[in-house]
């Protein structure tokens, strides 16, 4: 007599993740992020806790993925719509999600500002080193003589200026307690993410203060690249570029 193999529940979509198509183009990386982030809000058990606040930009309509709470907020304006959040309802988890043109061009000011009054939200921080949503335009993040839209001959310093290192520059705002960046272009690299994500969320709900996780990610569409391709550009071109580690974790 023989008897039926065991099957074994290996994986299963986290409870905080809908169960609908996103709009993201295939390869994109911001369907791992939100998976991650659906799985540590589950782990943590903060789901019917959880307000999210979406941006404008290729994850405008992140709120449709995550069965949490969200806000929308305008362009570059998710850290201020945060803070009011999270200062009219101290006891809620509060979490922005921001592309690299929203978070380090016109919201600039809203994200060092944010860092530097020390306010006790988690952001994450996609930077895929290009405007996604409006054409694939040169970003703040976009590397020297990467081309673009906007500088077909590539990105050149002289006229346009270098790439932001947000997690640098924020590293120095006192009131910043964790500040991480990982990358999404292999299975090692998102474990890592996963971890800094946790801890960020950890962070909030100890009240240590503002917390940014960067996760560099990939954008094959506007990159004009396979996906495969898009993911080891990352890791050749974007890591060298864009050191990962945490660049600054202190626990109030």
């Amino acid at each position: 007599m023989t008897t039926a193999p065991i099957e074994q529940l290996v994986y299963q979509r986290p409870e905080s993740l809908s169960d609908v198509h996103t709009h993201y183009c295939p390869g994109c990386t911001h369907g791992v992020a939100h998976r991650l982030i659906a799985e540590v809000i589950d782990e943590l058990g903060i789901r019917e806790n959880t307000i999210g606040v979406a941006p404008v930009g290729c994850s405008v309509f992140c709120y449709n993925y995550f069965e949490v709470d969200f806000v929308e907020a305008a362009h570059g304006r998710a850290p201020a719509m945060a803070t009011g959040v999270k200062r009219v309802l101290p006891d809620r988890i509060v979490f922005a999600y921001q592309g690299d043109g929203d978070l380090a061009s016109i919201g600039l000011a809203e994200i060092m500002h944010a860092a530097l009054r020390g306010e006790n939200i988690t952001v994450i921080f996609i930077n895929n080193a290009i405007y996604g949503m409006t054409g694939g335009q040169m970003a703040p993040t976009t590397l020297p003589g990467m081309k673009t839209t906007s500088s077909p001959n590539g990105r050149d310093v002289e006229s346009t200026g270098f790439p932001i290192h947000i997690c640098e520059l924020l590293a120095q705002m006192d009131g910043a307690t964790y500040l991480a960046r990982r990358s999404l272009h292999n299975p090692a690299e998102i474990r890592k993410a996963k971890k800094a994500i946790k801890l960020a969320f950890e962070n909030q709900i100890n009240g240590f203060g503002f917390s940014l996780v960067e996760l560099l990610s990939s954008c094959p569409t506007n990159w004009d690249m396979p996906p495969a391709q898009a993911l080891k550009w990352i890791e050749t071109q974007m890591v060298p570029a864009y050191p990962l580690g945490d660049f600054k974790n202190v626990k109030h």
